[in-house]
């Protein structure tokens, strides 16, 4: 009922804009990325639009108005590059991806995507918008340079800052954690000395990945395509995934909205099988998921065995998302395991305790919207900096893989259930995070309309963007002061002392 009174909103709020043909990519190697798009789409196709989606992963459902293009290389590219034991890494210490693995995934799923008859096929159609999913949007900047039509960016992933950077927004190291780091805006130091010299090997990195992903670029779509980041210059607008509350206050320029949880919604009751099963305790629930991207059932066996222990000793029902259809004998009678559950409604049911989770950033700001604490088990990707940010909020406990222990695990769930501070500060943050003139989903659609009616709404974008670094902060200023006064100094100098040598030979003379 509450989705349906958004859609009439949508409908009576926004002025008319005529039916666009808008085109929607996301690159992302995990299906979350989609999640985001889904949302706008809809929220677009109430409107009149018609949405093509083009992306890695096949299509869950049927929507008119949304034509879902899923090449066939391309999913099966990511199909193999995901088949991946990130737990086992993590547990181990070693970097869930290596860096290899993060570079090629950019250059040869560019390739593999670009070069698919489906994807060629795109290139036959008109569009009067592109949507790209603002995490390393490079490749699908080629596709808006054939098309030579306005784009924006649907930023996914809440606390990467590289295309906000290049769009010209501020985004200092000094209290921009890297998203590949446990840092908070709060950092000492040492943090911040770390957090520079992480951001700076990150952007050289990108530079490196870039011009790879550019090279298949021009291989697949001409060798006179312009350079992605030259492109990625004239975005119109950046719809982000975060916000204050949930990420951190950032100073943000007029062509950004911050559109955090644009999927959230209100629980809706149950299946009758998993109420059935969480009314078969007095106590309330436990719900256990590791996301869409960790598959819990590739988990190490030492993993699974103590987490089988410690939900034993618990005195709660456990809801686990487990992929796989085997499991072993000893699996407790107060845990019931689930391929698929249906997230948001079970963390807003009346009866969940909390939330244990690899720190998603959905999953987080999922668990803000319905207010519920929450452990944290970070695995890879920016895991680490969500986790870090609900820590310092108050309303998670991290608890690190690597060391992990049955007993860790249990003190950390009862800590978050019976220590009152996280229950009230999920439940602030689920109070802030709500309290907006409009919902994530309305500004959304405002925006992209918006630069739909403006024809790419280039007036909102800041100069910022056009200067190189050593420009922004003044370098060359500096440098130019420096050099007139060297230059004056060094004049002077040689005018007095010119002055003086007269002067004495005048007295000299006198003598």
């Amino acid at each position: 009922m509450k989705f349906a009174a958004g859609l009439v909103i949508l409908l009576l709020y926004v002025g008319n804009v005529h039916s666009a043909e808008i085109l929607m990519v996301t690159m992302g190697g995990t299906k979350s990325h989609k999640i985001p798009f889904w949302e706008l789409a809809r929220g677009l196709i109430v409107r009149g639009h018609n949405i093509t989606f083009l992306n890695g992963f096949p299509a869950d459902f049927e929507l008119n108005g949304l034509h879902e293009v899923t090449p066939v290389s391309f999913v099966e590219y990511i199909k193999n590059y995901t088949n991946w034991d990130l737990l086992g890494a993590r547990m181990n210490g070693e970097m869930p991806i290596s860096m290899w693995d993060a570079i090629r995934y950019a250059f040869q799923s560019c390739d593999v995507m670009l070069d698919d008859v489906e994807t060629k096929e795109l290139l036959n159609r008109n569009f009067d918008l592109a949507i790209l999913d603002g995490a390393f949007p490079e490749c699908a900047l080629g596709l808006v340079n054939i098309y030579k039509i306005p784009f924006m960016y649907m930023n996914t992933v809440g606390f990467y800052t590289g295309s906000l950077s290049m769009a010209g927004n501020p985004t200092p190291f000094s209290i921009t954690p890297n998203f590949f780091s446990s840092f908070t805006d709060n950092m000492n130091i040492i943090e911040r000395a770390m957090n520079t010299g992480i951001q700076i090997f990150s952007n050289m990195m990108h530079k490196v990945v870039v011009r790879l992903v550019y090279h298949k670029i021009q291989k697949n779509l001409g060798w006179n395509t312009i350079h992605p980041y030259d492109l990625s210059k004239n975005v119109s607008f950046i719809l982000q995934n975060g916000h204050a509350t949930v990420s951190y206050p950032r100073a943000l320029n007029p062509n950004v909205a911050e559109v955090a949880c644009i999927h959230c919604k209100e629980a809706v009751p149950l299946p009758s099988d998993l109420e059935s099963f969480i009314n078969s305790s007095e106590n309330g629930f436990i719900y256990v998921s590791m996301g869409s991207s960790v598959k819990a059932s590739n988990m190490p066996e030492k993993l699974r065995k103590m987490l089988v222990k410690t939900f034993a000793r618990l005195p709660y029902n456990v809801l686990w998302k487990w992929e796989d259809n085997q499991m072993s004998h000893d699996i407790p009678s107060n845990v019931m395991l689930s391929r698929w559950l249906p997230q948001q409604d079970i963390l807003g049911h009346k009866k969940l305790r909390a939330f244990i989770t690899h720190g998603g950033l959905l999953s987080m700001y999922e668990t803000v919207f319905h207010g519920v604490p929450v452990v944290t088990m970070p695995v890879f990707c920016d895991h680490d900096v969500n986790s870090a940010k609900a820590e310092v909020d108050g309303y998670a406990i991290k608890l690190h893989l690597e060391t992990l222990t049955a007993e860790q695990l249990y003190k950390a769930i009862l800590k978050v259930i019976h220590d009152p501070t996280y229950k009230t500060a999920a439940r602030t943050r689920q109070r802030l995070l709500r309290d907006q003139r409009s919902s994530p989903l309305e500004t959304a659609v405002y925006w992209t309309e918006y630069v739909l009616r403006h024809n790419g709404a280039y007036h909102l974008q800041s100069p910022a963007r056009n200067l190189s670094w050593m420009q922004y902060y003044l370098l060359d200023v500096a440098l130019l002061y420096f050099i007139v006064l060297f230059c004056s100094f060094h004049i002077v100098k040689r005018v007095l002392r010119h002055d003086v040598i007269e002067l004495l030979h005048k007295k000299h003379k006198k003598l």
